[in-house]
């Protein structure tokens, strides 16, 4: 078995392990009823929302990528949507193919888009540890929580000093790229011409898609702007989900709840199956005192409608793009380094 088909199969293990968790003990004619219950405008209303999300997240990534190349909006939205929905098929698959499917419509480097995706994943933390930030020390009312509380604050400063210090490594990496390169060309000197050299020149592109670090401060005053704005139709999206089935949470709950779906997504599974759901039910019924099958229901369908636009929109894109989830798939196995990128190729 190939490395990457034992990742698939150890992902859906984890998916079936995870929706054990959050079926345990389910009352199934509740769970119908709140299923029955919930109200379609509020739950369409989610589905919309998703969409304008992954539009900002696709307007941002031009600021990120503004310093390599200008790309067309049109062309960030389908490279934005069908990198998300093969992540959703394969998991971090979308953070190669992105950048990739760039790289065929301007002259940016697959290993320099790559870095603008790395920059994107800390600015996505950054903005739900402030998020979290407001709902426990600033936002009035006292928050929900119980116990949970005190190793969430741990957990969250734990994870900003990571933050903090990965941006630190991205900017010293910046700066010295080239000392970077030829320090790995040096380093595997005695490996094969086919390996070190390509590595060398990954490094590199990589350093150069960090230009955005340089930006002026109006520049990242615009991304940070994206970010919340960004985040904050998320936290819209799940309040609609609320709604819908009449939960009586406030719309700072959002901020907590996204915290607890940031480490449940993280788990690599396929569609986010089984992290999603179970840690929505640990945020909800757990942490915010929601009934269980009333969890159950919003985080199914939670899932479920921030997914299946995200998942037709990209295989949509994917057919406008002249490609196959094959090619996707094979991209996504290549890496950063392995995959060949035409800078300056244009498809029809």
């Amino acid at each position: 078995m190939s490395a990457h088909r034992g990742r698939l199969l150890l992902g859906a293990l984890l998916a079936v392990v995870l929706l054990g968790v959050f079926f345990r003990g389910t009352n199934w004619p509740e769970l119908g009823e709140a299923l029955r219950r919930a109200r379609p405008a509020w739950l369409a209303g989610l589905a919309g929302v998703t969409v304008l999300v992954y539009l900002v997240r696709a307007w941002r990534w031009g600021y990120l990528l503004a310093p390599l190349g200008r790309v067309s909006f049109p062309d960030l939205f389908s490279a934005t949507m069908v990198g998300f929905a093969s992540g959703l098929l394969v998991p971090r698959a979308g953070e190669i193919v992105r950048p990739w499917l760039v790289s065929r419509r301007a002259p940016i480097a697959v290993s320099a888009g790559f870095a603008t995706i790395i920059l994107e994943r800390l600015l996505d933390l950054g903005t739900v540890l402030v998020l979290l930030g407001l709902y426990l020390f600033i936002l009035p009312g006292a928050p929900a929580g119980g116990g949970v509380l005190n190793p969430l604050k741990v957990a969250a400063a734990v994870a900003g000093v990571a933050a903090l210090a990965m941006l630190a490594v991205l900017l010293a990496l910046h700066a010295h790229g080239d000392r970077a390169g030829g320090l790995l060309e040096h380093v595997l000197r005695r490996a094969p011409r086919w390996l070190g050299g390509p590595l060398a020149r990954a490094l590199r592109a990589f350093a150069e898609g960090l230009a955005v670090l340089r930006a002026p401060a109006w520049h990242w005053l615009a991304i940070v702007a994206q970010s919340l704005l960004l985040w904050l139709l998320i936290a819209v999206g799940f309040h609609m989900n609320h709604l819908a089935f009449s939960l009586a949470l406030p719309f700072r709950a959002t901020f907590l709840l996204i915290t607890f779906l940031t480490v449940g997504v993280a788990i690599p599974t396929p569609g986010m199956v089984g992290g999603f759901h179970a840690f929505y039910l640990i945020a909800l019924a757990d942490v915010l005192g929601v009934d269980r099958e009333s969890a159950r229901a919003a985080g199914t369908v939670a899932h479920a409608l921030s997914s299946l636009p995200v998942l037709a929109l990209g295989l949509f894109f994917l057919r406008r793009e002249g490609l196959s989830l094959a090619r996707v798939a094979e991209v996504a196995g290549e890496g950063p380094v392995g995959v060949s990128a035409p800078s300056q190729e244009v498809l029809p």
